[in-house]
């Protein structure tokens, strides 16, 4: 039998981008965590049987987002709303901000990030319109448009046990603090990339239309997309039954490929380096805790007072979540954050969500959304200065968490 050698395992590491070292760096961390004692084999156990319904969403949602983009949906889509702007900005600026908010709202913050960003990366280099604008769209409303439903991110998902509000509930108790902070981004974003100052362009010349390449994929991507939209509008919002709900919309668009366009459907739908990445920190995090996250936690939270402190408590609980999601991620932030919310804080909970969702868009680690989607801008060739990018996500995040918490506030 052939082995293969280590040099050859070697190669495969090399092969691997920054990022998927970054990943798998932080599994083997947990994993000998987990070895070594420091980690509780108990406490690694009930982590990993929290998140494992996140990653059975995690990867049927990625699989058919990926299938339902190659099938030429949301190609049609991004350019459909080039030509209904007419090559007039403002127009592409408000359609791009229903796009962006649409698919992050019910398809994932990470779907935004790892397949509408190309779509719109590819449709500026059509069009010749400026990416900067259309790039940084992305990557601000893949956070900040994640507040409305449970499936929006990844931390509502793990928040929802705890909130104890189903889909409708929760919809309508975050649509105040979702649109606050819509308009926050909204508005940053045309003052600092979309105005004729930044983009650089009166207008943009808009793409001619392009044949749909195979309709029954299509059709089949677009069912499957309305078909898992309709599942959590009937309030499919929580554990394995969404999970099992994701992926019955992904085996739509899976036997239409089985039947269309058989090579398509390879191990590498299957997003790996996000499972990893996810069930690493949660390895890690409770190393984290024991040295010393969860006291900070609760002293920037205000010790646990949450609610009882009125809106002053829900401010600080959502800045003290922003804060640790931009020096961590906002996996462990939340993770971290909800130990310091007392028993029965709804609010206090949802304002932590408005933190770790809305304010993680800061630094490129703030939460996995970013990271891909510094890495799709690395591909396309569109630079990122760091320095800009901190300073411009630093004030959104101030903006948008203290808009969503005052709405939260006013709402109770």
């Amino acid at each position: 039998m052939n082995r293969p050698s280590p040099r050859r395992a070697l190669s495969g590491l090399r092969a691997l981008g920054p990022l998927d070292r970054v990943r798998l760096g932080v599994l083997a961390l947990g994993l000998l965590l987990v070895a070594t004692g420091a980690v509780p084999a108990a406490e690694a156990r009930a982590g990993l049987g929290r998140i494992a319904p996140l990653l059975l969403f995690l990867a049927a949602v990625v699989v058919l987002a990926e299938l339902t983009r190659r099938a030429g949906v949301f190609d049609a889509v991004a350019q459909g709303l080039a030509r209904a702007g007419r090559g007039r900005y403002p127009a592409l600026f408000a359609l791009c901000l229903l796009f962006a908010s649409v698919t992050t709202a019910f398809l994932n913050l990470d779907t935004t990030a790892v397949l509408l960003t190309p779509v719109m990366l590819a449709l500026a280099a059509r069009s010749d319109i400026a990416a900067p604008p259309l790039a940084m769209t992305t990557v601000w409303l893949a956070n900040t448009a994640s507040l409305l439903l449970p499936v929006s991110n990844l931390t509502n998902l793990l928040a929802a046990g705890r909130v104890g509000l189903g889909t409708g509930e929760f919809a309508a108790r975050m649509a105040a603090p979702q649109l606050a902070a819509l308009l926050a981004t909204a508005v940053l974003l045309w003052a600092l990339h979309w105005r004729r100052g930044a983009r650089g362009a009166d207008r943009y010349t808009p793409p001619p239309p392009e044949p749909v390449r195979d309709r029954v994929l299509f059709g089949a991507g677009t069912a499957a997309c309305l078909l898992f939209a309709a599942a959590i509008l009937a309030g499919i919002s929580t554990g394995y039954r969404l999970g099992a709900a994701a992926a019955c919309a992904a085996a739509v668009v899976v036997i239409a490929f089985a039947v269309r366009d058989r090579p398509a459907l390879t191990w590498r739908l299957l997003p790996w380096q996000l499972m990893v990445f996810v069930t690493g920190l949660f390895l890690v995090v409770p190393a984290l805790e024991r040295l010393g996250l969860d006291a900070l936690t609760r002293v920037l939270a205000g010790g646990g007072e949450g609610a009882g402190e009125g809106a002053g408590g829900l401010f600080r609980t959502a800045f003290a979540g922003a804060g640790l999601a931009n020096l961590l991620n906002n996996l462990p932030a939340y993770v971290a954050g909800e130990r310091a919310v007392p028993a029965g804080d709804t609010d206090g909970l949802l304002a932590l969500l408005i933190g770790t969702n809305a304010g993680a868009v800061i630094t490129p680690w703030g939460s996995l959304a970013t990271l891909l989607w510094f890495e799709w801008c690395r591909r396309y060739g569109v630079r990122v200065p760091v320095a800009r990018f901190a300073a411009g996500g630093a004030l959104l995040a101030v903006t948008a968490c203290a808009a969503a918490v005052a709405a939260l506030a006013a709402t109770r």
